[in-house]
């Protein structure tokens, strides 16, 4: 959805409150593609910050369907974006401003708007629980759920080349 900011743009002082549907049902990025379980309206607070400038405040709560980084289970990740910006107008050179892109128009894409938004939100890591075990690199088997009883001991490669001495030398 289309933003018109020209008015908040030119009146000094102007502030507009929005509250905007989101459209997206889900959010692809390099990392995949996520389902958005549920979602609430977006709030907006556009203020004029000078000739040119806008301030754009709000936020909206979602939650994804996703799985655990380490065992792969289903697990639904909360996201409450808050966000704060500064946009200048198209042709305003504004070092404060940040590059969204405002069209030629002074419309925000607030779909695009918010996909940037969760896309810096994301978290780095995503497990289902803080202590969870992941899956065995041998067998496969969750962790979590049962232990296999697999060596899953791996020597480290550069302590090779003494273990290599250790053996020569070894008497029988």
């Amino acid at each position: 959805m289309l933003i018109n900011l020209s008015d908040v743009l030119t009146s000094e002082g102007m502030e507009q409150s929005r509250e905007i549907p989101l459209e997206m049902t889900c959010f692809e990025c390099r990392m995949g593609s996520f389902e958005i379980l549920s979602k609430s309206p977006v709030s907006f607070l556009f203020t004029n910050e000078g000739p040119g400038k806008v301030k754009i405040r709000g936020g909206a709560e979602l939650v994804f369907g996703t799985r655990c980084d380490r065992c792969l289970e289903e697990v639904p990740v909360a996201l409450n974006l808050r966000f704060e910006r500064i946009i200048a107008a198209p042709g305003t050179e504004d070092e404060e401003a940040d590059e969204l892109g405002l069209t030629e128009n002074c419309q925000l894409d607030t779909e695009t708007f918010v996909h940037n938004e969760i896309l810096v939100n994301w978290p780095a890591k995503i497990l289902c629980r803080e202590d969870c075990r992941g899956i065995c690199p041998v067998c496969g088997q969750n962790r979590n759920q049962r232990d296999c009883g697999c060596d899953t001991f791996v020597p480290d490669p550069r302590m090779a080349v003494i273990q290599d001495i250790f053996n020569k030398n070894k008497e029988v």
